[in-house]
């Protein structure tokens, strides 16, 4: 069994991103903040508090991330019934390697 960051990572990632567990990983996420038992406890001078901000700063960017993607969906498909579906805004370009 292969353990590293990259894996828990994207264990994480990817819980997160399942709506049926992610309340669930946000939950957790928030009560590993304000448990004292932590990976690294936090009366350890920096190690202590370098998970904390770890895991803080991976929540806020996967969260955030998914704000933006939702953003964009919904935009979308108010800006989509507006488009003209022909094809008369479509350019053909051939497109050659320059050396």
């Amino acid at each position: 069994m292969n353990f590293s960051i990259q894996s828990v990572y994207g264990w994480y990632r990817n819980t997160l991103r399942n709506p049926k567990y992610r309340w669930w990983v946000i939950l957790g996420t928030a009560l590993y903040f304000v448990m004292p038992f932590d990976i690294a406890p936090d009366f350890l001078p920096i190690v202590g508090q370098l998970d904390d901000v770890f895991l803080l700063t991976l929540l806020v960017s996967e969260v955030s991330q998914m704000a933006i993607e939702g953003y964009k969906i919904r935009k979308g498909k108010n800006t989509t019934a507006n488009v003209d579906s022909g094809s008369s805004n479509t350019v053909d370009v051939d497109a050659v390697s320059v050396k």
